[in-house]
């Protein structure tokens, strides 16, 4: 049901651009998101009516006369009745506070068995009008120490158009991800590009690039017994989920969102 809603508001299409190197698996499909990914995220926060505050880094989460004071880097405390977390996992056992001794030993034995892959995403922007001579729309690389995946990505979206100029995402391998994990951002982005001139030697000078260190990448090992979702705390209720506990892609979002969703509204 959640795909065929997304298909019928045109936040989610069929993937049709040519894809080099993509293993397809028997009985799977496969979309995209014209508008980028973050465009199924805004149509479900609007769908919802809440209001949204973006920014809000949380560092402290602490109990006070029967209600959760949340404390971030800047600005006041709040206080919530119902508090859910759906961050990496390690980013919930850095929180600070009461949370630190509500979280019991097993299920913080359990939330510290999760493990993530690092990466680094490279962007590319281009003036309208510059041409990208590449016979695919995005390509896996499987022979490149530093390089795993590229997309020309308004081909790969299937939006090209005179008036918005191309874009390129290269996505590096896990174990340069992991080696690189706190060099210098500077010397990251010169060594993909680097090895980027290698593979698409054709590739134009951008007009802007930007750089990205995906610290939590991909849940290569989520939370162990749980069904998408822990509660940490009943009264008032402290519960976490997320792909952590599910798996990383779309559907093990939305498997950990209900689970989340029916424990909430149980306590409701």
């Amino acid at each position: 049901s959640f795909y065929e809603e997304l298909l019928s508001h045109g936040i989610l299409k069929l993937l049709t651009a040519p894809i080099e190197g993509m293993v397809v698996k028997e009985g799977s499909c496969n979309y995209v998101a014209p508008q980028g990914i973050s465009s199924v995220v805004k149509f479900y926060l609007k769908q919802s009516g809440a209001d949204v505050f973006y920014e809000q880094h949380v560092t402290h989460i602490s109990l006070r006369d029967g209600k959760w004071e949340v404390s971030r880097k800047t600005g006041p405390t709040e206080q919530f009745d119902i508090v859910i977390l759906t961050m990496p996992v390690p980013q919930i056992l850095q929180l600070q506070g009461d949370i630190v001794n509500i979280i019991n030993e097993s299920q913080k034995q359990q939330l510290q068995s999760a493990s993530y892959s690092s990466r680094y995403a490279l962007g590319l922007f281009y003036e309208a009008g510059t041409q990208i001579d590449v016979p695919w729309a995005a390509q896996y690389i499987t022979d490149n120490p530093c390089i795993r995946f590229i997309s020309i990505d308004n081909k790969k979206r299937n939006i090209e158009s005179p008036e918005i100029g191309p874009s390129v995402v290269v996505h590096t391998t896990v174990m340069f991800g992991s080696e690189h994990l706190d060099s210098d951002p500077a010397e990251v982005q010169q060594l993909i590009l680097s090895h980027l001139e290698r593979i698409v030697p054709s590739l134009p000078k951008p007009a802007s690039i930007k750089c990205q260190k995906w610290r939590y990448s991909q849940v290569t090992k989520a939370v162990p017994s749980c069904l998408g979702q822990m509660i940490l705390h009943t009264q008032p209720l402290l519960i976490c989920g997320g792909d952590g506990f599910t798996r990383s892609n779309f559907d093990g979002c939305i498997d950990s969102a209900m689970s989340l969703a029916e424990a909430v509204k149980s306590h409701l």
